[in-house]
């Protein structure tokens, strides 16, 4: 049986250093099974992979965090356009606790989008996350768009690597503050910094 989770949202300056190390050994242990180089940014007590989110929705239950979804709002281009976003990302959830489903941490974090006043909420996540991303029409206003690309700087500069990461991603859009036939079209999406 299922203990209950309790979500809370913390600002980023809020967090205290014990808690990023408890998150950072949440997303290793969440992230490592789906390979070592996945978990390898949260060594210590790095809390985040690439861009730091603002913003985070943690559930915690019984055993400790159960879920995480980070929050940062940026402008993105899509196509020629430039637009204010709430991004998305940094999702997790405890092996045990895998049926939570992301749009439970999305119903937590969408009020939040209404009182920040984003016209858009916006993610890119794996096409093997497909039908789990789909399940947000029936709980949330959501449109997944494929057949874009998603251009990211990487966190760090290598100089055996170019600078940006181009990716074929599945496209998670959450009309907040406009209407989605308001979000323009384009095949590429310039996330003008890391990944959150």
């Amino acid at each position: 049986m299922r203990s209950q989770v309790r979500w809370t949202l913390r600002w980023e300056s809020e967090l205290q250093l014990d808690e990023h190390v408890e998150l950072a050994t949440f997303f290793r242990n969440t992230y490592g099974p789906t390979g070592a180089f996945n978990a390898k940014p949260f060594q210590g007590s790095r809390s985040w992979a690439g861009a730091r989110p603002e913003l985070r929705a943690i559930a915690h239950d019984s055993n400790g965090i159960a879920a995480h979804i980070g929050l940062l709002r940026r402008f993105i281009k899509v196509g020629e356009v430039d637009l204010l976003v709430a991004e998305l990302g940094l999702y997790g959830v405890r092996p045990d606790l895998e049926g939570l489903g992301i749009s439970h941490s999305l119903r937590v974090m969408y009020p939040v989008l209404q009182q920040l006043r984003v016209p858009f909420g916006f993610g890119a996540v794996r096409h093997a996350l497909q039908k789990h991303v789909e399940r947000f029409g029936r709980h949330l206003p959501a449109a997944v768009l494929s057949g874009v690309r998603v251009r990211s700087t990487l966190p760090d500069a290598h100089l055996d690597l170019p600078p940006t990461r181009l990716e074929d991603v599945l496209v998670v859009v959450l009309p907040v503050g406009s209407a989605m036939s308001d979000w323009p079209t384009g095949a590429l999406i310039d996330r003008n910094g890391p990944e959150l």
